[in-house]
């Protein structure tokens, strides 16, 4: 299909033409530049959001997506999924592993799922998932969901892509906490412990609740004495935290503090809820979550701040792979590299020093 027809196709909102434009811009396929500033002045005027779904591998990232997926759509809401796989050694391509477990969403012509691979990307997201993004927000979908590939603490391309980014953990993970805590427990505007009904869950949220409370000078806020029952942190205790977490409080909506170990009105307070994805469990409860936090986003005018740095990351990235091609495609870089491969071999030259030399070169306009 000629560009032309992909854009004209993408007008109208065709869901062809909007797979091949998919393939374009993941590929950088000639012309993807031009996808995108066709459809740039439409991106955020459709009012879509994006979030993000992260986590170790085996949380139930994907089962929570299929999950979330149902109950916007019981909402009338269009969905578009981008679920990050990791890259077969074979062909390249993406693992399919995540689409097959939302194979049931796949049917419904109100969801669009789309499988990438990382292709050795080590943030937890495809180089190009960002833009592929755009394209699904420009399209018109209402909610946007990414899901990263589950690698780990290195996943924080996510909270610069979303602007709500959901960790999902399971029992299993609570001695991996300390090791994940440098990383990715730290981007996360609402943790979810899926899997609840094994053994120890009650003791990870215990423990998420403590490092998020060190973090806020509030520690112990959420536990509770050794002779009282736990509150649950759903139903009606959901909605009150999540009311305190937007910025009121019980006091007459005035914002103002109830206590020390209330958070300032322009502060988020990270929810941590429980989930059984499997059994349908907890869902209402993390999206009145997502509703909140996005609630919070706009009233403090952080939605726009975040959305003004993606942009501005994103001017800085495009320039920044505009240069590396066209060092290594239109100058003598490679060509000087090629000659002085062997003196970096021999140890008679570093690696910096030819690096320096080659950026001589580029800056005296040394071209082929």
């Amino acid at each position: 299909m000629r560009l032309e027809a992909i854009l004209e196709g993408l007008d109208r909102r065709d869901l062809t033409s909007l797979a091949r434009a998919i393939s374009v811009v993941e590929n950088q396929r000639d012309g993807f530049d031009r996808v995108l500033s066709h459809l740039h002045v439409r991106i955020g005027r459709g009012g879509a959001r994006r979030l993000g779904i992260t986590g170790p591998p085996g949380a139930g990232k994907s089962t929570l997506t299929a999950q979330l997926i149902q109950r916007f759509r019981a909402q009338g809401l269009t969905l578009a999924v981008i679920a990050v796989d990791p890259t077969s050694l074979f062909t390249g391509g993406a693992l399919l592993g995540d689409r097959i477990r939302m194979e049931a969403a796949s049917t419904d012509p109100g969801v669009y799922i789309r499988s990438m691979a990382t292709r050795g990307s080590l943030g937890g997201l495809a180089t190009t998932t960002e833009e592929v993004a755009d394209v699904l927000d420009a399209f018109g979908f209402d909610r946007i969901i990414i899901e990263t590939v589950g690698v780990g603490q290195t996943e924080l391309d996510i909270a610069r892509t979303a602007e709500t980014t959901v960790l999902v953990l399971v029992p299993e993970s609570g001695d991996g906490i300390q090791t994940l805590k440098a990383g990715v427990m730290e981007i996360a505007d609402v943790y979810v412990v899926n899997k609840s009904d094994r053994p120890g869950a009650d003791k990870l949220r215990q423990e998420v609740e403590v490092m998020l409370g060190i973090r806020r000078g509030n520690a112990f806020r959420h536990i509770a004495p050794h002779h009282a029952p736990r509150p649950r942190l759903d139903g009606r205790t959901l909605k009150d935290s999540l009311t305190v977490a937007v910025g009121r409080t019980d006091r007459g909506g005035t914002g103002q503090s109830a206590g020390p170990t209330v958070p300032p009105a322009d502060e988020w307070e990270a929810p941590v809820l429980a989930t059984v994805a499997a059994k349908s469990e907890g869902i209402e409860a993390l999206v009145t979550a997502l509703d909140a936090h996005h609630t919070y986003l706009g009233r403090t005018g952080k939605l726009e701040e975040r959305r003004r740095r993606r942009l501005a990351e994103r001017t800085r990235a495009v320039v920044n792979r505009a240069v590396r091609q066209w060092v290594w495609d239109e100058t003598r870089a490679e060509e000087l590299l090629t000659q002085r491969l062997d003196e970096v071999s021999s140890g008679n030259r570093s690696p910096y020093e030819v690096a320096a030399e080659i950026l001589d070169q580029v800056k005296t306009g040394a071209t082929r």
